[in-house]
């Protein structure tokens, strides 16, 4: 009996001869090509700088949509006469934002004002597997108002896509930062 309790004691510890190593950290190899903006040339009521290798889709009601062909996203502009309806608007725009408060992790607003060139906003960075990660407005708080809404055409997945919705947030910032109300 000793010898059978010896016998399983050696094989339970000589049996196992696999090596168990943790798995070497995977990197994603991400390159973005250099940014170099340009003024968007179709004819709005407003103007700003894009970024040169994204496509402007024009659209009705001087609606766009740039899109970024190699990142499979665009952000989607749409643009709204203020007509004694500000209030409206910023409602509105701020109920699209929250609709991704099921899926959002959390909610990061940023708040914009230029008077100079009387641009009053706000983005709002959504982390999580909400189905937009940023969304935006401006107004001259008058005459015009914009809301932007960054969206990917694939499943939500924030920690494979943040590289991407950083690069895109700083060419809605540069975009925001460069906006002009036509006369």
């Amino acid at each position: 009996m000793r010898n059978l309790f010896i016998f399983f004691f050696i094989l339970i510890l000589t049996g196992c001869k696999e090596e168990t190593l943790p798995k070497p950290k995977a990197y994603l190899s991400l390159v973005y090509p250099k940014k170099t903006y340009e003024k968007l040339t179709i004819q709005r009521p407003y103007t700003f700088h894009i970024l040169k290798n994204t496509n402007v889709i024009d659209e009705t009601n001087n609606w766009l949509k740039i899109k970024y062909p190699s990142l499979k996203a665009s952000i989607d502009i749409t643009y709204r006469p203020v007509k004694n309806n500000l209030k409206e608007l910023l409602t509105e725009a701020e109920k699209l934002v929250f609709k991704h408060a099921v899926k959002a992790e959390q909610i990061i607003p940023k708040d914009f004002v230029n008077p100079e060139k009387r641009v009053f906003g706000s983005l709002y960075e959504i982390t999580g597997n909400a189905a937009s990660h940023i969304q935006f407005h401006v107004t001259d708080s008058s005459k015009n108002f914009i809301k932007g809404s960054l969206y990917f055409y694939a499943k939500p997945n924030y920690d494979s896509i943040l590289p991407a919705v950083n690069y895109i947030k700083e060419d809605i910032l540069h975009l925001v930062e460069t906006l002009e109300w036509k006369k």
